[in-house]
């Protein structure tokens, strides 16, 4: 049950929030803030319904936005002691996975762990060389993962992970809070790209950081937002506030298609894979149907006989698809991937990944058919 958020304007009683543009602030006269508001690089009025929303969402204390969501990644490892061992999965959002990469060769890091994320003992294996190391841990989990819909046990790994003195962070952005809660499975930290389903539209860039319980690290990710100047404009987080208010019915509409179109596509002839947690025979189908609620997310990827050959004629033919980079909005997308990504990529060259919109399913449906129709 999400704990209800008072949203009326409490000077006026609108029941959407107003927009504050303004990025100063009177004084009183013994010099405070009566608003409690000082200046806008580290918080605007706007921000704020947007933070309490989400916080109640994810059933965790606090949340701060950001300017993107790589904004908010790097303010969090930045945050970090200097040294620290990042703990990852292989399959990942691939833009993060390279700046950890980055981060590493530049000695902000104290090393890249990556992990085959399904398997508990990969993980257990990574926290222990990351212990004898003896630097600061942090794990960084992604379920499902994008592109490959890999499942990680938030639960077993989190216990890990604390075991071995690691902060915990989960990137919820396919699942979302209607699907899973991380922090109800212990993680520490909850990542989003709130550019994604959050706002659901396409037309806000923004991040989201929501932490179990206030601690060191989460004041000096506060303070690292402000120095940087990395918080959300007003507009933006009013537009993403606005989006948050139909997260339920668009992403409940975009799993539900998605399930459908996954479970038709599976005997297809043209079709080598479909990559999706909510089919029974997915390898981890258990592990997601016990941490994720109300569907198994928008995000199917399938896998093309003919190659990566195929998978770009298949693309060129998709009508109803966008072709297009992201995914959460209310418009279907389709991407080649390993392309997308280029050199070191972990993705199949085959592989197709397809964001489910809230189109009418049987038309989404239709559309692929035809598109993976060799005669067409």
């Amino acid at each position: 049950m999400v704990r209800p958020i008072r949203e009326a304007d409490p000077t006026y009683g609108g029941l959407v929030p107003p927009i504050y543009p303004s990025t100063t602030y009177r004084r009183a006269a013994d010099g405070s803030y009566p608003g409690g508001h000082s200046y806008s690089r580290d918080q605007n009025p706007t921000t704020e319904p947007a933070e309490q929303m989400l916080a109640a969402l994810e059933e965790g204390a606090e949340a701060l936005v950001f300017s993107s969501g790589m904004a908010a990644a790097t303010a969090l490892l930045d945050s970090c002691a200097a040294g620290t061992r990042v703990v990852a999965p292989r399959h990942m959002y691939w833009t993060i996975r390279r700046w950890f990469e980055g981060e590493v060769a530049r000695g902000r890091l104290g090393g890249l762990i990556l992990v085959d994320a399904t398997n508990p003992d990969a993980w257990r294996e990574a926290f222990d060389d990351g212990v004898g190391a003896g630097a600061p841990l942090l794990a960084w989990l992604e379920t499902p993962a994008n592109p490959t819909g890999d499942i990680t046990d938030l639960l077993a790994v989190s216990e890990l992970a604390h075991e071995a003195g690691a902060v915990v962070v989960a990137d919820n952005t396919v699942a979302t809070p209607v699907h899973t809660r991380p922090i109800e499975f212990g993680v520490d930290v909850v990542f989003h790209s709130a550019t994604k389903q959050l706002n659901g539209h396409g037309d806000v860039l923004a991040g989201a950081l929501v932490c179990a319980a206030p601690d060191a690290l989460w004041e000096r990710v506060r303070h690292e937002r402000g120095y940087r100047g990395a918080v959300l404009g007003p507009f933006e987080a009013w537009l993403l506030a606005r989006g948050m208010r139909t997260l339920f019915l668009r992403v409940r509409q975009s799993s539900a298609a998605a399930h459908h179109i996954a479970e038709r596509l599976v005997d297809h002839p043209a079709v080598r894979a479909v990559m999706y947690p909510g089919l029974t025979h997915h390898p981890h189908h258990d592990v997601a149907a016990r941490q994720m609620h109300d569907g198994f997310g928008m995000l199917v990827s399938i896998r093309l006989r003919g190659g990566p050959d195929a998978a770009r004629r298949v693309l060129g033919r998709l009508e109803l698809f966008t072709d297009a980079t992201s995914l959460g909005s209310v418009e279907s997308l389709a991407e080649h991937r390993s392309m997308v990504e280029g050199a070191g990529t972990p993705v199949p060259d085959d592989l197709l990944r397809l964001s489910i919109g809230i189109e009418h399913a049987p038309d989404l449906l239709t559309d692929l058919r035809h598109a993976l129709d060799p005669e067409r």
